[in-house]
């Protein structure tokens, strides 16, 4: 009989779960449903081990981490999987090419990336790929992005069947802003840019209205708290600032609320990593200071499911550091 698995504070995670196996074996608590307690606790970890600079979306209740760093530097094609109900990581199809800050979005139960990084070399890409868990095997790979565009580390958010990219890395930052509409496969380039470049922001969309929260404009001690707001056929619109000014952060949307999380360039403390935890209220325009992060990382993606906030993998070290820690957040 398998025990219940309740997330807490120090708990190390379900069992075996997430124990740094290789294969898309189920773990030993595989049919222990997970509880997440209220603030940051512990939850299995990666199955795959330390990654950073993943992207991280929600489809169906579980929890995508794409791409990415392992603790060697080499970049990964893995698809990680987790399951908050049953407690359980597994591995899922492998992307078409290994990535890093990867622009990843989701419409209609469908996972798509839309540019993205490659190699040590951070070489921009306009890779557009899809993949429908529910009903799909693998990926599918599509028409690139329309040349000149291709880019990583944009902040990236679907409202309707239209993916938005905003910013992002090409070698240097970028204050582009382009959208991709998937149902015809089709790009508008056209759309008003950012007010400066900006890249390694996260955000979401909340309603009809896509948020930048924070970045940075290339090297990490040139963070920005400023926060900006998109409605599609209007302009770019300036909202009350971060807390917290940092970049390299992780971000997932709760009704209301975009949650901002960790981040890097904090001259503070050796890490150089942030454990500040805020939200952004956007049908109210103001911020809530939160508990900090037990583990302070950056370099993470976060995905909402549930009413919780899943935060897996990142670095606990400026820079380069990946582990494999996987926590989640409950207001």
């Amino acid at each position: 009989m398998h025990s219940r698995c309740v997330f807490a504070l120090a708990l190390a995670g379900c069992g075996d779960a997430g124990s740094g196996a290789t294969d898309a074996a189920t773990n030993a608590d595989a049919a222990a449903p997970c509880t997440p307690a209220p603030g940051w606790a512990d939850a299995p970890p990666l199955i795959r081990g330390a990654a950073q600079e993943t992207a991280t979306v929600a489809v169906d209740g579980k929890i995508y981490v794409l791409g990415g760093f392992d603790d060697a530097l080499a970049v990964l094609d893995t698809v990680q999987i987790f399951d908050p109900e049953m407690c359980v990581w597994s591995a899922g199809p492998a992307l078409p090419r290994a990535v890093h800050h990867a622009n990843a979005a989701v419409v209609n139960g469908t996972i798509y990336i839309t540019g993205a990084l490659e190699t040590l070399g951070f070489t921009a890409v306009g890779y557009v790929w899809r993949w429908t868990p529910a009903t799909e095997s693998t990926w599918t790979e599509l028409a690139p992005m329309p040349a000149g565009t291709e880019r990583g580390s944009a902040v990236a958010g679907a409202i309707g069947t239209t993916i938005y990219l905003a910013g992002g890395l090409r070698g240097d930052p970028v204050a582009l802003v382009s959208a991709y509409e998937t149902s015809t496969a089709t790009w508008d380039t056209s759309l008003p840019s950012l007010p400066a470049p900006r890249d390694h922001g996260c955000g979401g969309v909340v309603g009809d209205t896509l948020f930048i929260t924070g970045g940075r404009a290339g090297a990490i001690a040139s963070t920005t708290g400023s926060v900006l707001a998109y409605t599609p056929g209007g302009a770019w619109e300036t909202r009350a600032p971060m807390p917290t000014a940092r970049g390299g952060t992780a971000c997932g949307v709760i009704d209301d609320r975009i949650y901002v999380v960790g981040g890097e360039g904090n001259d503070a403390v050796a890490s150089g990593v942030f454990a500040e935890s805020e939200a952004y209220v956007a049908t109210e325009d103001r911020w809530e200071v939160l508990a900090d992060m037990t583990v302070p990382r950056h370099g993470m993606g976060a995905a909402a499911t549930g009413r919780a906030l899943y935060v897996p993998g990142g670095a606990t070290r400026q820079g380069f550091g990946a582990v494999a820690t996987h926590q989640v957040f409950t207001p």
